[in-house]
């Protein structure tokens, strides 16, 4: 039974919470799954792989998320503020590596004015790039000028969509607000990323279904899976941690279900298997984010152990991943790789 739904997501892109459930506790239609993912992916957004320059430019973060190493908490992490000169130097380095899109991404906070982050931008705009930002819950107003600065896309992971977890594992956050900070970004006409971690202790088969029709019903652009990783530093340290498996099935679902969306192998795949993003990329995705921070930086921003290239340099991972994407036949894009709307829900 499980196949037939596989059939139904791949032709009609919609399924029903039982449904998701059904595919998503059996491991014996894995295969099928993720080469119709792949079909799916292959028809609506072709073979370019998208490359989206990642430049995290502060670890600073009030939160205290309880799965998080940059939580606030986290006495054992040396802390940086990127200047905005070196955030605008960082930027031009990765736009000469053929960068067409930076993703400016921090912890939570107002370590720097919203005229700050919006100044960023504006520089950052005239270097012909598209800019995603990834800097947290922000008023309305907020957001608003971010737009009006010339950011293109935010991402908001939302990480689960079970309240009773999500405010379990985010103290003082509150579950509404961040679905609300979700709709307001989108009505402000912003492409609209979020995502969800998989393994979280006490999250159910269900409640992955849930995120997914959720993911489907908020109309996301783009939508980043990833697997909780446990970090040393965080009161989460002896969990069991999600798996690769699980990951990869809940990215070929979303996949299916929103077949014209941008969706990441996220690097976070890879720190459990050695060929995590391609196998992701072959399942369902059409992006990769490789890091363009620079120096010691890369390993302080240090959301899980285990995160991979933290000795590298932007310019050699932009080399490694082009390679890669190559040898599974797929071509780097050298457009923006906005959301082409091509699926009528």
């Amino acid at each position: 039974m499980p196949g037939l739904f596989i059939k139904k997501a791949e032709k009609e892109h919609r399924l029903t919470k039982d449904e998701l459930t059904a595919i998503l506790e059996n491991d014996g239609i894995n295969r099928e799954l993720f080469d119709a993912a792949d079909r799916v992916r292959e028809k609506y957004v072709g073979d370019k792989v998208h490359l989206r320059g990642l430049l995290e430019f502060s670890n600073l973060c009030v939160r205290d998320c309880l799965y998080c190493g940059l939580r606030k908490d986290n006495k054992n992490l040396k802390r940086y503020r990127l200047k905005p000169g070196t955030v605008l130097d960082f930027a031009r380095k990765a736009v000469s590596y053929g960068y067409k899109t930076l993703v400016l991404q921090s912890g939570e906070g107002d370590f720097y004015s919203t005229e700050d982050i919006a100044s960023i931008v504006r520089e950052i705009k005239k270097f012909g790039v598209a800019i995603t930002l990834s800097i947290g819950e922000k008023t309305e107003e907020e957001y608003k000028l971010l737009r009006q600065a010339g950011a293109d896309r935010f991402l908001l992971r939302i990480e689960t969509t079970d309240k009773e977890l999500y405010e379990k594992f985010h103290p003082g956050m509150n579950h509404e607000n961040r679905i609300n900070c979700l709709r307001t970004i989108k009505k402000l006409g912003y492409e609209t990323g979020t995502g969800s971690l998989i393994g979280l202790p006490g999250q159910s088969i269900g409640s992955i279904a849930d995120d997914i029709l959720f993911f489907k019903e908020l109309g996301a652009d783009m939508i980043g899976v990833g697997p909780f990783i446990p970090n040393e530093d965080t009161p989460l340290e002896n969990e069991q941690g999600g798996t690769f498996e699980m990951s990869l099935k809940v990215m070929a679902l979303t996949r299916l279900l929103l077949p014209d969306i941008n969706i990441p192998a996220t690097t976070a795949m890879e720190s459990l298997d050695p060929n995590g993003r391609l196998i992701a990329l072959k399942s369902g995705a059409n992006v990769v984010m490789p890091n363009v921070t620079e120096g010691e930086y890369r390993a302080l921003y240090r959301l899980y152990p285990g995160k991979i290239c933290i000795n590298d340099t932007p310019a050699h991972c932009r080399g490694c991943i082009t390679g890669k994407i190559r040898s599974i036949n797929r071509v780097v894009a050298n457009d923006y790789g906005f959301r082409k709307k091509i699926f009528k829900v």
